[in-house]
């Protein structure tokens, strides 16, 4: 009788964590499943998790950011291209290109040339004589044609020209070199943030996980309380167990989600559109 019951007793026991165990991973396999939003092939959706309206943002969390986008030497180059700071730089550099090209020039304004012509019968010099009667002498010698040049050499121009040029030829270098800065400092900012967002990518993944597994418990113990299997001080416990995976989780994916537009801003331009083709 003793044998009997214990073979019962074992069969039921077995029975029953089958029956635990097959319901632990259909739940794990349903929550992997719906989890999360996902889009067409397998994208994952973290718009609602944003709190901004029309910021529907479709990537696919399983694959590595920098698999998805284009090479980072080509993000770099999108990111100068459309840095408001370079740009401003750039015109600051063609300014000053201007003007050192202007100082290099500028001792020519103390050379100007003159050309006029009057009419006259040119009395004094047809006659030979410096009195003519009824005729304004003056007037005569200043007939005819003249061309000239007008030359003027300040001492300016021969002892501090050569340190103007100078002066405007170093303004132009250093805005140069403070282009190379900014170029320097963007790109620090970007491995900064792209670094970030791979590894706040990688810890929401780990959360994710964590997050569904606390999910199929809490499924589970929902079903067992019912039963009246467990009781409540443990339904607590596993409640309480997943809401702190799931506000994990959550707080990850919007950390993740910032360091994304944190990226899109430093870039200039929208995710999408530095996937690979």
């Amino acid at each position: 009788m003793f044998r009997i019951n214990s073979s019962v007793f074992t069969v039921k026991f077995g029975f029953q964590v089958r029956t635990s165990l097959f319901l632990i991973i259909g739940l794990l396999a349903f929550t992997a499943s719906f989890g999360q939003s996902r889009g067409g092939r397998g994208l994952v959706s973290f718009g609602p998790s944003s709190g901004l309206a029309d910021d529907t943002l479709y990537l696919d969390i399983n694959q590595d950011i920098a698999v998805q986008l284009m090479p980072f030497d080509d993000i770099m180059k999108v990111a100068v291209a459309h840095s408001p700071l370079i740009k401003y730089q750039n015109e600051v550099s063609n300014s000053l290109s201007s003007s050192y090209e202007v100082a290099k020039v500028q001792i020519l304004q103390n050379v100007a040339g003159f050309a006029n012509y009057s009419t006259g019968t040119q009395s004094i010099i047809s006659s030979g004589t410096t009195t003519i009667t009824g005729r304004d002498a003056l007037g005569q010698i200043a007939n005819g044609y003249r061309v000239g040049v007008d030359v003027r050499l300040p001492l300016y121009e021969l002892f501090g020209r050569k340190h103007q040029v100078r002066q405007a030829y170093s303004n132009y270098r250093a805005s140069v070199v403070q282009k190379e800065i900014l170029e320097l400092q963007l790109k620090r900012d970007l491995i900064g943030i792209y670094q970030d967002m791979i590894t706040t990518q990688q810890l929401l993944k780990i959360n994710l996980i964590d997050e569904q597994a606390s999910l199929a418990s809490l499924r589970v113990a929902e079903a067992e309380i019912q039963k009246g299997r467990i009781t409540a001080e443990n339904m607590a416990t596993i409640t309480s167990r997943y809401v702190q995976a799931k506000s994990a989780s959550e707080l990850v994916k919007g950390n993740f989600l910032k360091n994304v537009h944190y990226f899109e801003a430093l870039v200039g331009m929208p995710i999408q559109r530095l996937k690979r083709n």
